[in-house]
């Protein structure tokens, strides 16, 4: 504190720059994409390769169709799990939550439907994917972006 403003009795305010809530390990979210991707976007890829599609080559011959309904039929469950309960597969085996920043409450639709399409762009940008390494509250991208995060349940 300076020595006029001692002298004056007036007192500074420190703002705390930790968040307020303590942020899931990296690792233990990217374990829980792991899971997520064998458990939900698996049966999604089998189902659009050879149910609709009928083989791999059918879906050669239709790959732009094709990604779209894997990524949008993807996005659709996280979505769906992540409102229901905060949860999806992955998270839940590893007690992980997903809240809003601003409320500490879950996260809203709107929150989730722009949470996922930054997580298509920053799975796209190399850059993007090392955010979460590089910052100290090891938030990524998508999650700054959108002001959610996973925090442990």
């Amino acid at each position: 504190m300076r020595w006029r403003a001692t002298k004056k009795g007036v007192k500074k305010e420190h703002k705390s720059t930790s968040p307020l809530f303590a942020i899931a390990p990296f690792q233990r979210r990217l374990k829980a994409f792991v899971i997520d991707s064998f458990m939900l976007l698996m049966p999604i890829l089998y189902s659009v390769f050879y149910l609709i599609y009928g083989s791999r080559e059918g879906f050669a011959a239709h790959m732009l169709q094709g990604w779209l309904l894997i990524l949008i039929s993807y996005g659709l469950l996280t979505t769906l799990f992540l409102k229901r309960s905060g949860q999806t597969p992955g998270y839940k085996a590893y007690d992980l939550l997903l809240i809003d920043l601003k409320t500490g409450h879950s996260a809203t639709l709107t929150q989730l439907i722009v949470r996922y399409t930054l997580l298509l762009l920053t799975a796209l940008s190399v850059v993007g994917l090392f955010v979460p390494l590089l910052r100290k509250d090891k938030l990524a991208l998508y999650d700054l972006l959108s002001q959610t995060a996973p925090i442990p349940k």
